[in-house]
């Protein structure tokens, strides 16, 4: 059997299942290695690191320039090649001690890696035609959202990506999905040693039962040789996997255990793995002693990584147990500010609690302004602080929350150690320069952004904010400069492209814009804002159907958006669907009364199907709203249909002063005198 070139998914069975029916199906590029992605070998990226041992030691030969383009990707997907691949753009906390590394990278952080090891695989020179992924179903979070961006973005003639999974893929899947059947077998020799031998990942079904059936001494004996076979191997991929599941199950779970689950914890949150995190922090937790030395470690560590991926419910309950426990001021602290920033923080603001959140900050500056400390209290009351304006911020009360920053950084400059808590430091002035923008002090915000990124050049966020805060203050050149500086800073970056196509769009070089809202969507099919953008780029190169399918993709993400149902309107307006394009009118500015685009379309509407009263009552509710040149002229063009020439003459002379050059607003002016 003979299968058309296309990606494959074979499921069902056990993996020997799976494997035989892949063998018989006559693929040109098989036999292919195939790469087990179950997350319990190598923990996140157990598949993407690899894919990456595999290819990068000849890619180093042939393309060195494509491996050290995508140093941050391999690094942190394979740390095995660290000694090999070294970092071009090393961020400031790999240098700094576990108490200073405070930043946690965004959950999307992954996304970026995902698209940087895709991009790796088709530029190395080195990739094959196939490549083979074992364990689909047990894979780690991170190889998950790996294999959907390679099926994404691959063309199956060039790479084909076949999946080995016990389970049926979801309905997103792009590609033939083929069944297996399992298989029966006589009985197999020494199934509780293989399984164990195997990190755990043996599924043939039987071979649980045998491990289960020995004395748990014994299992125990087995697991911490493993362990110890592992770690002689000195590859650090081990220690996110195979050994702390061997140590958590081995003869000292509360103390190897905890801290090998504490290792690989603080791995994952460092390179923002925040699903695989939350699972070794609370499996440790079942296992740690609250007067333990990692229970408050795993508590903060846990609580943290579960409040990333919106699991707050779950944080709650770690920090209420932390306060439930603990008589240490700090623990008290840390939990009271972890519990307001989970009511300040939350995506929805119609569910922010921020009255709530204020009682929990202000119970954690009670405390950590008691600390005896002089920098611990100065470091810990300055976050506190933060948080505060954080919640000052979110009221509407940017001034307050001015305050608050000012403070937090003055009491670093006084308490702190000279060159300590660098990160701490580097925020503060990032959030005082935000601040600083929103009340209107553009050239003192840049100064604060200008400080922040001295501290740090490598960290590519505040180089966009910096870039967003150049464009603002009209030097395009200075803000293009940045938003390129973060492209090259960072694996693939979709906001990076995002706001280089809006400030493209302002210069007025539609096809460069275009091309980079392309690129948004190729790294991130999420990203509603840049469906809005090219629907209406799309638009106005006169490209309907296209500018329909973005329109149609971004309602999936967003039903009722504003923004897309004005596009909508617009094009029904142009199909002569003119029924339709009301209601996708009407759609909008229910949902964002104040869009000027869909009153002026809304009204251009109008005038077509004769309502001129209308069009002027909607251009007039538009102007209200902002004046522009071309409102005042197609409102003008409405008054003279009404004979109303007067009022049209004073709209023609406002549109002319706003925009003396438009040759439309000329000739009209030329003809009516």
């Amino acid at each position: 059997m003979i299968v058309r070139p296309d990606h494959l998914w074979v499921h069902g069975g056990c993996s020997e299942d799976r494997l035989n029916v892949l063998a018989g199906l006559g693929l040109p590029s098989w036999p292919a290695p195939v790469f087990d992605a179950h997350r319990r070998l190598r923990g996140p990226y157990t598949f993407g690191g690899a894919v990456l041992s595999a290819l990068v030691p000849e890619a180093l030969e042939r393309s060195p320039d494509v491996v050290a383009e995508h140093d941050i990707e391999i690094r942190a997907a394979a740390p095995d090649l660290r000694d090999r691949v070294p970092a071009r753009r090393e961020p400031i906390d790999e240098r700094l001690s576990e108490d200073e590394r405070i930043l946690v990278p965004a959950p999307r952080r992954t996304l970026r890696i995902a698209n940087g090891i895709t991009e790796f695989i088709r530029d190395c020179g080195v990739a094959p035609r196939a490549i083979v992924v074992g364990d689909v179903d047990e894979a780690d979070e991170t190889d998950r959202e790996l294999l959907a961006t390679l099926v994404r973005r691959f063309d199956p003639q060039r790479l084909t990506i076949v999946a080995l999974s016990s389970k049926a893929p979801h309905d997103s899947f792009d590609g033939q999905i083929i069944k297996a059947e399992l298989s029966t077998s006589g009985e197999p020799e020494n199934l509780a040693v293989r399984y164990v031998a195997s990190d755990g990942t043996l599924d043939d079904p039987r071979a649980l039962d045998a491990y289960l059936a020995l004395p748990s001494a014994e299992r125990a004996r087995m697991h911490d040789r493993r362990a110890g076979e592992l770690a002689a191997t000195g590859l650090p991929h081990w220690s996110f996997g195979a050994i702390p599941y061997h140590r958590e199950h081995g003869s000292d779970p509360s103390g190897a255990g905890v801290e090998a689950l504490w290792t690989a914890l603080d791995h994952c949150m460092r390179e923002g793995f925040l699903e695989a995190a939350a699972d070794f922090g609370l499996r440790g937790l079942r296992l740690v002693a609250p007067d333990a030395g990692r229970w408050w470690n795993l508590i903060q560590g846990t609580a943290t990584a579960l409040a990333g991926l919106g699991r707050r419910e779950e944080a709650r309950e770690l920090y209420e147990r932390a306060r439930r426990t603990s008589l240490d001021a700090e623990v008290h602290s840390a939990s009271a500010y972890g519990t307001a920033m989970l009511d300040a923080r939350h995506p929805d603001p119609a569910k922010r609690d921020l009255g709530r959140a204020q009682g929990w900050i202000n119970e954690a500056i009670a405390i950590s302004t008691l600390l005896p400390d002089r920098s611990v209290r100065a470091f810990k009351l300055g976050f506190d602080l933060n948080g505060k304006a954080l919640i000052e911020m979110r009221g509407g009360h940017a001034d307050r929350a001015l305050a608050l920053v000012e403070s937090a950084i003055e009491l670093a400059d006084a308490d702190l150690p000279p060159g300590r808590h660098l990160i701490h430091r580097m925020v503060l002035r990032a959030n005082r320069a935000q601040l600083l923008g929103v009340l209107g002090n553009p050239q003192e915000a840049l100064a604060d952004l200008n400080a922040a990124i001295a501290i740090d050049p490598a960290y590519p966020d505040y180089h966009l904010d910096r870039g967003n805060l150049l464009f603002q203050m009209g030097r395009p050149e200075a803000a293009l400069a940045d938003y390129e500086r973060a492209l090259r800073l960072s694996p693939p970056l979709p906001e990076g492209y995002y706001n280089r196509a809006q400030l493209l769009l302002a210069m007025g070089d539609l096809e460069a814009a275009k091309a980079d809202l392309d690129h948004v969507i190729e790294l991130d099919p999420g990203y509603l804002d840049a469906y809005i953008n090219r629907a209406g780029l799309l638009a106005q190169f006169g490209l309907d159907e296209q500018a329909r399918a973005d329109v149609d993709a971004g309602l999936v993400l967003a039903p009722g958006n504003p923004h897309l149902s004005c596009v909508l309107g617009q094009l029904e307006t142009s199909a002569g669907r003119y029924e339709e394009a009301r209601a996708a009118f009407d759609v909008a500015l229910s949902g964002a009364p104040s869009l000027v685009p869909a009153w002026a379309s809304r009204a251009s509407l109008r005038y077509e199907t004769g309502d001129l009263q209308g069009a002027v009552a909607d251009l007039t509710h538009a102007i209200g709203l902002g004046e522009d040149a071309a409102l005042y002229f197609n409102r003008a063009t409405a008054l003279t249909a009404l004979g109303r020439i007067a009022e049209a003459m004073d709209d023609l002379h406002r549109a002319h002063a706003l925009d003396p050059e438009d040759p439309d607003i000329v000739k009209a002016l030329h003809e009516a005198t």
